[in-house]
């Protein structure tokens, strides 16, 4: 939502906004001349043209109540977003369960390269464009396409990317079978001279691009039918290199600067995507090497009594076990993976997958779980996640609450370990703590 208040105060609109809590973010959004209200409540849209929102804001909420009393008008974030990306030749929406930020963040770079005045829209900080929002002129505009309460099919795509699918979202969704038709709704949102990515490796991606008219090009490293192929994939502390073989059988060699087997996969797809744009490939080459990640995307954030930190936003047991792979070929004593889970619904329709991914990691600890837009009504905790990874073997502690858990950490990590705090909510909070132990 906040990039979206940019781009509507950059073309003169005059802008305000509530939410529960008053972050950096919104503060942010304030020194750029939006009134941003602490709190929900119905005063809060005295003047409004127009009242926006996103999927997480329910019907009962005072502002949405009042707008209803008041006529005015109200559209979800996406339909709001859907609409910009109609004025763009080019528009890019990146969708999948997983990696859509750093696949976002990749398309932005290379874009950036090669001069095209983008206009992006990223769900984190990326460091080239000081932010989550870029405005550019109106050839191409670059956005992550969220599945959740089928958003992205208020979308106007010209060409889209399908990274992977997995059931998550299940407080909406009834099952994977679900999904896989919302997103080739999604898919079928492209025109026939644009074009839609799949990974090749993943059979719902596969399935939901069954049946489409715009042209379908696959990447992917097991499936030797793909488009675009990795091969000879080798890693250097972590980091990927591999050569990528095109549908004329060349072979482009690619470099990365982020770690993990799953970012080969999202840079393949950056790659097919760029070449159907017409980019030069020495100037696909260059923007993947630049992008050095997302914040929160397995970000480095430094050293702390001589064990390095790490934070990553994994809220999913694939993500998880993507980022613990890829931590694993990082040199490192032991390994602590410091979890916040994400949503009670999440964490109860996927506990024993939370299970099996996190015990991969020396040593776990547990947070409490991240409510997000839900009520606690007591099915599920984060003693039960401990549980089930102590049942698999695995080494495992709840702590709860951030003091308690950095406290923990500093008494028990030693030098050369490798230190993550893992998780969508705000988790990140913890290694801030232990960041302030380093002026002390």
């Amino acid at each position: 939502m906040s990039a979206l208040v940019e781009i509507m105060l950059k073309n003169g609109f005059t802008v305000t906004g509530s939410d529960a809590t008053l972050t950096a973010l919104t503060d942010k959004l304030s020194a750029k001349g939006a009134k941003i209200y602490k709190g929900h409540a119905e005063q809060n849209i005295l003047g409004a043209d127009l009242v926006v929102n996103t999927a997480a804001v329910k019907a009962d909420n005072p502002e949405m109540q009042a707008a209803k009393a008041q006529n005015i008008p109200v559209i979800e974030r996406a339909v709001l977003l859907g609409e910009m990306m109609k004025k763009y030749k080019n528009a890019v929406a990146i969708s999948g369960t997983h990696g859509k930020t750093t696949t976002t963040g990749m398309v932005s770079e290379v874009f950036l390269q090669a001069d095209l005045d983008p206009t992006i829209l990223i769900g984190g900080e990326l460091d080239s464009i000081g932010g989550n929002v870029r405005i550019g002129d109106q050839q191409y505009f670059v956005t992550e396409a969220c599945e959740y309460v089928d958003s992205f099919l208020q979308f106007h795509p010209t060409h889209g990317i399908i990274l992977n699918i997995e059931a998550d979202h299940l407080d909406y969704f009834k099952d994977l079978n679900h999904i896989v038709h919302s997103f080739h709704r999604f898919a079928s949102i492209i025109p026939l001279n644009g074009a839609l990515i799949v990974n090749g490796d993943d059979a719902a991606a596969l399935k939901a691009s069954e049946g489409l008219s715009c042209p379908v090009l696959t990447f992917g490293i097991d499936n030797q039918e793909v488009d675009f192929s990795a091969k000879k994939i080798r890693y250097t502390d972590g980091l990927a290199s591999y050569d990528l073989k095109l549908p004329d059988g060349t072979r482009l060699p690619i470099t990365l600067s982020v770690v993990g087997r799953h970012n080969i996969l999202n840079s393949a797809a950056v790659v097919a995507l760029a070449l159907q744009l017409g980019i030069p490939t020495e100037t696909i080459q260059v923007g993947l090497k630049n992008f050095g990640g997302t914040h929160r995307r397995f970000e480095h954030l430094g050293k702390v009594n001589g064990f390095t930190l790490v934070d990553d936003y994994a809220h999913h047991p694939t993500e998880i076990t993507a980022t613990l792979t890829a931590a694993a070929n990082m040199p490192h004593r032991k390994l602590w993976c410091i979890f916040q889970s994400h949503t009670y619904t999440r964490t109860a329709a996927l506990l024993d997958a939370f299970a099996s991914s996190l015990k991969a990691a020396d040593h776990v600890i547990i947070a409490d779980i991240y409510a997000a837009r839900e009520i606690d009504h007591g099915v599920v905790h984060g003693r039960d996640l401990v549980n089930r990874i102590l049942a698999l073997g695995g080494q495992a502690t709840y702590l709860g609450e951030f003091v308690s858990i950095a406290q923990y950490i500093l008494q028990h990590a030693q030098p050369d370990d490798l230190v993550i705090t893992m998780g969508a909510g705000n988790i990140d909070e913890v290694a801030k703590l232990l960041l302030a132990q380093r002026s002390v």
